[in-house]
């Protein structure tokens, strides 16, 4: 118990005392200035004491004012030199005792005396220049790693972030069964590699640390993203591999049907529930068959199996749908035509434009045998695999397909032109329409493969004016055009979704 005495057991002193001292000082004071006031009028130097009185009062009234300019910008309670705290840092979760640690050094790799005032302006403004110096130079990063299940694990990683000036602009949290997966979004400065970024996570308890960069599309936060993927799912179907692949990342996914081409079943039965493995997930398709998704350089989690799960489930309850916007265009003779969004409710039409092309033409397409080609219809105009394109004259016959093909991770093109239709420019607006959606989609590139006989296919792609390149294989032709440095197709004539 702390021994505290009470205010009444404190002895005051006596209030006469006082008293009696401050009457001797008054008589005191009244006999000196009695003394003074008689010298000076009755003495012979009397002016000039009055003026050295006068003289010296006005010095010590200037000495005072001097005094009290030059000491009246203390600084505020703390300690001498350093800034008063508001409170501790938000992000990086360190406390007023560990802030001396995150302070600038000084050029000879120290941290600067507290108590020198003599440069304090001068040191501030360098400070204030390098800070800004630093904001300016930055990268950004995205980085996924596994910490212990337990109570300060994060809060030690953030503080080692921290110490490296690292910002954290995102983060997610993937529970385990013996961990925690966490995924940020950081913003580091320029100076910093990812390897010492890992180093300084694995100091900090961090495991299977994965680093990559990251750019300014990754702002977006975790909830406006997959409101967004839901929704582009909402309005077209064929957005369903291209949000899964936006949703997890560089992956490879693979649609595999029920019922192959030839009509025989496929072994691509998946449980309703799905399965996960570490980087694979089979889920099942809404329109039958089996969806994949493989991930090589990362495990997928539960919390993204879930996502994946969910974002299959809506695309199941709206149903088949189809986007109904259309554009007009005519060509070089004057004849308007419609190109649209095709599905499988155009198989009969599309059948019909099988049966007035040459074999010829439909061996070029479908590099097989002539009979086959009606087989393939069910898995061009499925959604599920990509994007056709319709070309439909006024009476609504279809005279051209173009298609747009997720293979995996890449992309083809492919077109069929009515045998009376040709050589009119349709082809070409068909294979720029269709390179429009898979930039729209984030390809880097798309290949068509045709041959070297098909002299139209050939033209069309050089007609984009973007960089080919070219590979023979079995007599086959494969003409890859590269999209990532490629001028934006995004005017009237290829924003059709």
């Amino acid at each position: 118990m702390t021994d505290v005495n009470p205010a009444k057991s404190v002895r005051r002193p006596h209030h006469w005392r006082r008293e009696l001292i401050e009457l001797a000082a008054l008589f005191t004071a009244v006999a000196l200035a009695d003394a003074v006031a008689n010298l000076v009028a009755h003495g012979p130097d009397g002016p000039f004491l009055l003026v050295a009185a006068a003289v010296s009062l006005a010095g010590t009234v200037a000495f005072h004012l001097w005094w009290a300019q030059r000491h009246s910008h203390a600084p505020p309670s703390g300690r001498a030199g350093q800034p008063e705290r508001s409170g501790p840092s938000r992000r990086s979760g360190a406390s007023d005792t560990a802030a001396p640690s995150a302070l600038p050094a000084s050029p000879g790799g120290k941290h600067a005396p507290s108590g020198d005032h003599s440069d304090s302006d001068s040191d501030s403004d360098s400070d204030s220049e390098a800070n800004g110096l630093a904001r300016s130079e930055t990268v950004l990063w995205r980085m996924r790693t596994t910490v212990r299940d337990e109570p300060g694990s994060l809060a030690v990683l953030c503080t080692a972030l921290a110490r490296q000036r690292v910002d954290i602009l995102t983060l997610q949290t993937h529970p385990l069964a013996d961990g925690t997966v966490d995924e940020f979004l950081l913003r580091a400065p320029a100076t910093l590699q990812s390897r010492q970024l890992g180093h300084e996570v694995s100091a900090a308890g961090g495991h299977d640390t994965w680093i990559e960069r990251a750019d300014t599309h990754d702002l977006v936060d975790t909830p406006t993203h997959v409101l967004g993927l839901a929704t582009r799912t909402a309005l077209d179907p064929a957005e369903l591999p291209l949000a899964l692949r936006r949703l997890l990342g560089r992956c490879t996914i693979h649609s595999l049907p029920a019922v192959a081409v030839s009509g025989a079943p496929t072994d691509a039965s998946t449980p309703a529930e799905g399965v996960l493995e570490e980087r694979l997930m089979r889920l099942r398709d809404p329109s039958g068959g089996t969806i994949t998704v493989e991930r090589p350089h990362l495990p997928f989690t539960p919390t993204e199996f879930a996502r994946a799960r969910a974002l299959i489930e809506l695309d199941a309850r709206l149903g088949p749908r189809m986007p109904h916007r259309q554009d007009v265009f005519t060509l070089p003779e004057g004849n308007e035509i419609t190109v649209r969004r095709a599905g499988p409710d155009d198989a009969q039409a599309a059948r019909a434009m099988h049966d007035r092309c040459t074999d010829r033409t439909l061996g070029l397409r479908y590099h097989g045998p002539v009979g086959d080609a009606d087989r393939y219809l069910g898995h061009l105009l499925s959604p599920r695999f990509g994007r056709t394109l319709a070309v439909q004259t006024a009476s609504g016959r279809i005279v051209g397909l173009g298609h747009l093909l997720w293979d995996g991770d890449e992309t083809e093109v492919a077109l069929l032109v009515e045998d009376a239709w040709q050589r009119r420019g349709i082809g070409s607006e068909l294979l720029g329409r269709l390179v429009g959606l898979a930039e729209e989609a984030g390809c880097e590139s798309v290949y068509a493969v045709t041959q070297a006989s098909n002299t139209g296919m050939v033209a069309a792609m050089r007609g984009l004016g973007l960089p080919l390149d070219y590979q023979i294989e079995e007599g086959t032709l494969v003409i890859t055009a590269r999209l990532a440095t490629s001028p934006a197709h995004s005017g009237p004539a290829h924003d059709l979704p």
